[in-house]
């Protein structure tokens, strides 16, 4: 049987404190979108989701 592998944020706060966001994000070369992304602590999610990067 194959095991399930589940990954945890064990800090002071656990792992419900923070948010996954995923951007799409278009190449200026190929004009192709690539996916970038980040865990931010939810205080966060927003300033992340306004940055160009």
């Amino acid at each position: 049987m194959a095991k399930k592998v589940v990954a945890t944020l064990k800090k002071e706060g656990g792992g419900k404190n923070f948010a996954k966001i995923i951007k799409a994000v278009k190449s200026d070369k190929t004009g192709a979108y690539t996916f970038k992304e980040e865990m931010v602590p939810l205080d966060q999610v927003q300033s992340a989701l306004k940055s160009n990067s």
